[in-house]
């Protein structure tokens, strides 16, 4: 089994759009462990690139590549 850093940014950066945008639909992802490591992961390399996280707009816009 493949870790997450084993997997393109930006392909984990897709997934985690999806499950996000997903949430009004599905409230039982908010417990969802998976989605939890993947923000704290997305968020660690998105800190690594100068990124704070903490800021939505900088959050938002690394998310989507901008």
């Amino acid at each position: 089994m493949r870790t997450l850093k084993e997997y393109p940014v930006n392909e984990l950066k897709l997934i985690y759009q999806a499950l996000h945008a997903s949430l009004p639909n599905e409230p039982e992802l908010m417990d969802s462990l998976l989605l939890e490591d993947l923000q704290r992961f997305l968020q660690e390399r998105a800190s690594q690139d100068g990124v704070d996280v903490s800021t939505h707009s900088q959050w938002a816009g690394w998310l989507n590549d901008r």
